[in-house]
């Protein structure tokens, strides 16, 4: 589980009883301290100490502070606080001109050096997590099968995921299938606090209430359970609105305890992990229903995340389409085929009930197919109706059917309601309510 951040300090002086006293007020207040007699020693040591400031002395055999504050790199080492006896205000406004922190003069003021310290510690700590947070955005480049585009809705996601990232809060992924649910959780775990610990993802759809228990809580003797490999970390609970009644029970008390009690003993074992759940489906109706229960649905839904459909923002196709056929071109070592204006037709035409897992893929295929030395996107959407990706679930499976039996109705009947319902032979409420469900946009079908 991650604790509280304990700041660490380098005090580097040449006086023995000075290190000792300073070791003293510092491990008193609650610093990890790690002392050195000789400022050329520094850099051996922060290769495997990582201070969160260094506190030196000025005058020193050798190596002097203000040399040590020369030699440090500025944009990675610790804040750097001067102390000596025999500073005074040129020498002072000399160092920090050269990018010490502060000066303190000896004899130092007890609270004065603390109140600095951890004002430096605390500027450190804030630079290493910007840079952390920089470092995880330019790592996310997975996030563009999902997350690049212009459109306003998937700009928002984007801002949300920013915002949410570093909240504890529990949070829901609404999505069809093939919008990048579970990129979106890894991005939401990789940009957070707890981005060091492990990313768990479960599918609920597959736990079995006999076997919750070993496989998730662990066996004395035998194996550590799933939850306890999440500890520190995110748990993803994929397609949550599957998992059996008897299983949510179980989820729900290891949510509210936060902690677990292997097979075969007695005392709890405590666990820490964020939870961040994903459906296709949705969780009101669920609880309605009486397959969802209320009380679970409370602890996983604090905030709601809704992804669009890759029909809900059409203006995004072709700037999607361009950059995977490029990413696959680099990929496959040819040039990227040129887009024809039966290409774009053919785009802008299909419904992509696959979402942007669906184009990622015809695109490879166009790509393949350029590499043969022909193909079109038309060539490459019929390759992928009559494969297709195969749905995770039997649910998405019968959805994707629906979708696309609905909308070739629609197209036969010109948008006839009426004729397409009793084409389909199901009720004309039967049949707006499919199309609510399903997402699908009437005037784009025609």
């Amino acid at each position: 589980m991650s604790e509280p951040h304990t700041p660490s300090v380098l005090v580097v002086d040449d006086d023995r009883e000075m290190r000792l006293s300073l070791i003293d007020l510092l491990e008193a207040a609650g610093w990890r301290v790690e002392a050195l007699p000789r400022a050329e020693k520094v850099a051996e040591h922060l290769q495997s100490f990582q201070p969160d400031v260094i506190l030196s002395d000025v005058r020193m055999p050798g190596m002097s502070g203000l040399d040590l504050l020369a030699a440090l790199d500025p944009t990675t080492a610790p804040p750097l606080v001067l102390i000596s006896a025999h500073g005074d205000i040129p020498m002072a406004v000399s160092a920090m001109q050269a990018g010490a922190y502060s000066f303190v003069e000896k004899p130092y003021e007890p609270r004065r050096l603390l109140t600095i310290l951890n004002h430096a510690a605390d500027q450190h700590q804030m630079r290493r997590t910007t840079e952390r947070l920089k470092a995880r955005l330019a790592r996310l480049s997975g996030l563009d099968r999902v997350l690049l585009g212009r459109d306003a809705q998937i700009a928002e996601l984007r801002e949300d995921i920013l915002d949410m990232a570093e909240s504890p809060a529990a949070i829901l992924l609404q999505g069809e299938t093939g919008t990048g649910k579970e990129l979106v959780a890894r991005a939401l775990h990789d940009l957070g606090p707890q981005a060091d610990g492990p990313f768990l993802a479960v599918n609920c759809a597959a736990l079995s209430p006999a076997s919750f228990e070993a496989e998730m809580f662990g066996e004395k003797g035998s194996h550590e359970g799933k939850l306890l490999a999440a500890d520190g970390g995110t748990l993803f609970l994929d397609e949550i609105l599957s998992c059996p009644l008897e299983v949510q029970a179980k989820l729900l008390r290891v949510i509210e305890d936060k902690q677990i009690t292997p097979l075969g003993t007695t005392v709890p074992v405590p666990v820490s992990f964020r939870v961040i759940s994903a459906t296709n489906e949705d969780m009101g109706e669920a609880v309605a229903a009486k397959i969802f229960r209320q009380d679970l649905s409370f602890r996983v839904n604090t905030v709601v995340l809704h992804l669009p459909t890759l029909r809900q923002r059409r203006g995004d196709l072709v700037m999607l389409f361009t950059h995977f056929l490029d990413h696959f071109a680099r990929i496959y070592e040819i040039t990227a085929p040129a887009m024809t204006q039966e290409d774009l037709t053919a785009l802008m035409t299909h419904d992509w009930p696959g979402n942007v897992r669906e184009l990622r893929n015809v695109a490879e295929r166009r790509v393949l197919s350029a590499r043969r030395g022909g193909g079109s996107v038309a060539h490459a959407l019929r390759a992928d109706l009559a494969a297709g990706d195969v749905p995770d679930t039997l649910r998405e499976a019968v959805a994707v059917f629906e979708r696309e039996l609905i909308g070739k109705a629609v197209k036969a009947h010109q948008g006839r309601m009426d004729a397409v319902a009793e084409a389909l032979g199901i009720g004309r409420r039967t049949l707006n309510e499919k199309i609510v469900k399903l997402g699908l946009d009437k005037d784009a079908l025609l």
